[in-house]
């Protein structure tokens, strides 16, 4: 545009030239300028604002020219310290139906006005800058464009990230901190911190920061309902924006801003119902906050507040497969071992009373009471075979089925056989080999306290895409149909290790003869992708 404007001072013999442009409500934007030296243009109490001529240039569609500026009816003079000028000359930059903007003259050198040719050579000099005003507008719109779609993009980015990181866990400190570093990084803050609302309804305390400044936001990490911005936010589950915390009395910690911190936004964490607590974000940056990127992160909070609700109905529902768990494990115990226990003490207490009297018949008694002591250790090592932890380690699969078999063998006294593949299945992933074990597992528990089994026998082999086990036992067998409906936490377990790594498991059992347990898991990574 300043090359424009020094061409046509030259080419019309001008001693001042002026382009301006327009913005798109019509009102001067730019302004332009050649032949006034610096010092000259800082005096000038003003830049031109659209009166006088140049207004009266913006609503024409034809040149203006004017031979002594003073005597037309427009002219409204010049501003303090603007030289005197006479002679003008003005043509509207125009594209269509649409003024851009104007390209102003004064002063004919050598002539008192300017002439119809200097008027046609400014008029070919304004289509040119009409090109090169709709050339930067379109270069303009094409940036603003790419900055909002810039900006879609760093939303969808963070909308997906937050979906893959609230939806790939259950625990709760993990959600957290995965939830509040995307949004710190979105909003590119220094810091940020968590509050959850206690038990009480009336506390909300901080269980998470991030970022700068810790012992500055750790001075103060309690706030009651209604206090301070967290407690504002989590009463009215609105979100609050300050950016000025130092002059914010609702701000209840003056460590932060003597920290530095200038700006806050304190977000609430909604569950479907209820405030599960608050999220909120800290910069030490004088560029505000952005309102948009603000309604973004509402959005993001909401969906925060939905997986911490989720997260804690997981826990509520483990503590009560947990308690689930101990009343079978203690009904167990009572209905089989204590009450077992319980016999031998009343048959020793017998002997006791009969040692003097009929001393054949208390050693019988005692006798009687070693077998039942040496049943209940063996009915305890079951319970201890069915409830351990197990980890393969190193060892893999055939080895830590080895170990299993030993052991049943040895709490059982029954016969135990394994037969199977070794190095072949050095390769199974982890997982896959840790689920056949306990299947292997689970099988000699039931057969064990069920079954009643004399005899078990574990067979391993693989196929192209398949690793098998079966199970079969001589015991006492069941009904299948039956127990699959009143089964407890034996069959269902069994089923469900299988099904989890892609595998599946087959169940036959006749009474009298034993059951059968055929599980299969795939070999192949990929087949369970």
């Amino acid at each position: 545009m300043e090359r424009i404007a020094t061409l046509a001072c030259e080419q019309a013999e001008a001693r001042y030239a002026a382009l301006g442009v327009l913005d798109n409500a019509g009102q001067l934007k730019n302004f332009i300028s050649v032949g006034l030296a610096e010092d000259q243009i800082k005096r000038i109490a003003h830049p031109p604002v659209g009166l006088g001529l140049i207004g009266e240039l913006m609503s024409m569609e034809e040149p203006l020219r004017v031979p002594v500026i003073q005597d037309h009816p427009h002219s409204v003079g010049f501003p303090a310290h603007h030289p005197a000028m006479t002679s003008f000359l003005g043509v509207p930059i125009r594209a269509g139906d649409h003024q851009l903007g104007q390209i102003y003259l004064t002063d004919k050198l050598d002539a008192p006005e300017f002439t119809a040719d200097d008027e046609k050579i400014i008029q070919m000099l304004a289509a040119y800058a009409a090109a090169a005003i709709q050339n930067a507008r379109l270069v303009e719109q094409m940036r603003e464009r790419d900055t909002v779609l810039t900006r879609r993009s760093e939303d969808l980015i963070l909308l997906n990230d937050i979906g893959s990181a609230l939806t790939s866990s259950l625990e709760l400190d993990e959600i957290l901190n995965k939830a509040l570093a995307l949004v710190m990084n979105y909003m590119k803050v220094e810091s940020g911190e968590i509050f959850m609302l206690e038990d009480d309804k009336e506390t909300l305390r901080m269980v998470l920061h991030r970022g700068e400044a810790a012992e500055a936001f750790w001075t103060r990490n309690r706030f009651k309902l209604g206090e301070g911005f967290i407690g504002m936010v989590a009463q009215k589950g609105e979100s609050v924006l300050t950016t000025d915390l130092k002059a914010d009395g609702r701000f209840a910690r003056e460590a932060v801003v003597q920290a530095g911190f200038r700006q806050m936004a304190a977000l609430p964490l909604r569950s479907s119902e209820n405030i599960m607590g608050v999220m909120t974000i800290a910069t030490r940056s004088e560029h505000p906050l952005e309102q948009r990127s603000l309604q973004m992160l509402d959005a993001v909070a909401n969906w925060a507040g939905l997986a911490i609700e989720n997260a804690r109905l997981h826990q509520n529902v483990r503590r009560l497969a947990v308690l689930e768990e101990r009343d079978r494990i203690g009904m167990d115990l009572h209905d089989g071992i204590i009450q077992s226990i319980y016999g031998v003490g009343l048959s020793l207490e017998s002997a006791l009373h009969t040692v003097d009297e009929d001393a054949d018949l208390a050693k019988v008694r005692i006798k009687q009471s070693i077998e039942g002591l040496n049943q209940s250790i063996r009915d305890i090592r079951t319970y201890i075979l069915d409830l351990r932890p197990r980890q393969l380690g190193n060892d893999g699969l055939m080895n830590a089925l080895k170990r299993l078999a030993t052991e049943y063998r040895a709490n059982t006294f029954a016969e135990v056989s394994l037969k199977g593949p070794q190095k072949t299945l050095e390769n199974l992933p982890q997982a896959r080999s840790l689920a056949l074990f306990h299947i292997c597992q689970e099988t000699l528990a039931n057969a064990a306290k069920h079954a009643g089994a004399k005899k078990v026998d574990i067979n391993v082999w693989i196929t192209a895409e398949r690793v098998i086990m079966e199970i079969h036992d001589n015991g006492k067998g069941f009904d299948v149909d039956k127990m699959s409906t009143t089964i407890g936490h034996g069959l269902s377990n069994i089923q469900t290790r299988a099904r989890s790594v892609g595998g599946e498991v087959d169940i036959t059992s006749i009474i009298g003869e034993g059951t059968t347990v055929l599980a299969w898991v795939p070999r192949d990574v990929r087949s369970h992708e």
